[in-house]
This record gives C-alpha cells, structure tokens and sequence, in this order.
C-alpha cells in the first residue's frame, strides 16, 4: 500500500501540472478546456521528434545521466516543447475561441470548439506516429531504488517530483511577485474591475494560454518518461484533470495541486481493490461526488 502511495503521488503530480494549466485558464477566462488534455499529448510527441529526430541528425549524444533513462537531448528538448505547445496554446486562442469571445457564444460552443480541437491535435498526432506506443528511449534498464515498507521507486519518478515541485515554485514566485502575475491574480479577481484598472486583460490572456499550454506539456513530457507516449494518453489525463481541478476549487491553482495529488492517490490505491482499467471510474466518481456534497471544491468559498 505505501508504494502504491508513492507511485500515486508521482501520477498525482503529474496530474497537477495539467490541472493548475487548466485552472488559470478557467480562473481567468472561465471556459473550460477540452483540448487541455491534448496538450499534455502534443508535449510529449514534440519532445519525441525533438529526441529522437532533429537532435539526433544534428549529433547530440545520447548517452544518459547515470540511472535516468534520458540524457543531454531531453534536457533541451524539455523547454522547447514546453515553448512549442505554449504556441500552440496561444495560437488557438488568437484564430478561435477569441474569436468566439468577441462573437458573445455561450460557455457551450466554447467547449464545442475546444472539443474540435483536441480531436484535431489529436488526429495530427495519429497521422505522424500512428496509434503505436512509443518510448523516448526504448531498451533501457530502469532500475528502481530500494527504500523502507517494502517501496520500490526509479530515479526517473524522484525526478518527475523534483521538475513539478520546481515548476509549481517558480509558477508561485510568478504569480506573487511579478507585475504580470499580480495583474493575472487580479484579473481572475474580477476582469470587469481590472479593466478600469487600465490592466490589458488580452495580454493577461495570451499569457494565461502560455503558461497553461507550457505546463500541460511539462506534464506530458514526464508522463512520458514515467510510463510511455501514445496518442490518447491526454485524453485519458482529461477526466483526472477536471476532477483535479473542481476538487481544488475551479481557479485556484493551489487547490488545482492538492486535488492533482488526491486523484493520483486514489487512482493508484484503487488498484489495490480494483483493475487497473477502472482508475479513470476513481476520478470520475470523486469528480460527482464533489459536484453533488461540495461544487465549490475544498478550498471554493460559499
């Protein structure tokens, strides 16, 4: 049970990236995100075609870092999809659902709308690489660590728990102590009161859908060094997200991290009892009941 709680905080963490993305984006813009699960997808296929095609012609090695399953290639290609999927992020913003926004359409043709895209991004991830799972690194011997009550857990995943707690850091330090980050806090405030306050709230706006497209791909990325890549894994990411994200409180990123741990816990001590197929039930069921006893969230105020 206690590496089941471990391996359930490493899945958790992941979660949380996804999870604050998609609650700045509600916070601020209050639309909810179908693509957002995509995202982590895109992320991880960019980093692939970084890994194992453009760094590879121009000759970066690929030896790894000791015990981890990765080396110099993913080090850089890690910002750079971050970057590229944070463009991806804004870019739909700026030919879509802005355009929707200014157009006056409901919160049911936004989510439409991101509905298509996600199958799009979807699609073009299918064409590229078809629906085979991938490794970045296929062949290496992942060792696990020995640790007390019997927890066995890879490098790898103490990894992932030091990148997120880093990221989630520096997202912290953003928000509290930039001009742009307190003019974001503001906005998600009241965006009527912060445009007579002269704040551009569009600027906020492109900035939100980067930084939420740029920890989607974070999280794909290390999922995809946890487990492996393949085209519908942002998909199935999607329901633990929302629940993650209405469990925390829909806005709150703090609550968006605590609830991303919670759901990856549940998630991996249901297997204990159930199939591991039934994981995405866990989330589900702990999604409705939060909608049903607390649609708030934990942290929503009454």
């Amino acid at each position: 049970m206690a590496e089941l709680i471990v391996y359930g905080i490493v899945l958790g963490s992941i979660i949380s990236l996804g999870a604050i993305g998609l609650s700045l984006v509600y916070g601020i813009i209050r639309f909810a995100n179908f693509a957002h699960g995509d995202f982590l997808t895109a992320g991880a296929y960019v980093s692939l075609f970084m890994v194992t095609g453009i760094l590879s012609w121009i000759g970066i090695p690929d030896n790894t870092f000791g015990s981890l399953s990765f080396g110099w290639r993913m080090v850089i290609a890690f910002p750079v999809s971050m970057a590229a999927v944070s463009g991806v992020a804004i870019l739909l913003d700026r030919i879509l659902y802005r355009k929707l926004r200014i157009k006056g359409s409901g919160p049911v043709m936004l989510a439409m709308s991101s509905l298509g895209a996600a199958f799009i991004i979807r699609m073009i991830i299918l064409i590229i690489w078809s629906s085979d799972s991938l490794f970045y690194r296929p062949g290496v011997l992942r060792v696990a660590l020995e640790l007390p009550l019997g927890i066995k857990i890879r490098p790898d995943q103490i990894l992932i728990l030091f990148t997120v707690f880093a990221l989630v850091s520096l997202l912290h330090l953003f928000l509290q102590n930039t001009k742009m980050g307190k003019a974001m806090r503001a906005t998600a405030d009241n965006m009527e009161l912060a445009l007579i306050s002269g704040i551009d709230t569009e600027r906020i706006i492109i900035w939100t859908w980067g930084i939420g497209g740029a920890l989607a791909a974070a999280g794909g990325i290390l999922y995809g060094i946890d487990v492996q890549l393949h085209p519908y894994m942002g998909w199935n990411f999607l329901i633990p997200l929302f629940a993650a994200t209405i469990l925390g409180s829909k806005g709150n990123i703090y609550g968006a991290l605590i609830g991303g741990l919670t759901i990856g816990i549940a998630q991996q001590v249901s297997t204990a009892f159930l199939l591991p197929t039934y994981k995405l039930a866990v989330a589900f069921m702990i999604m409705v009941l939060i909608l049903l006893i607390r649609p708030q969230g934990i942290f929503g105020k009454e």
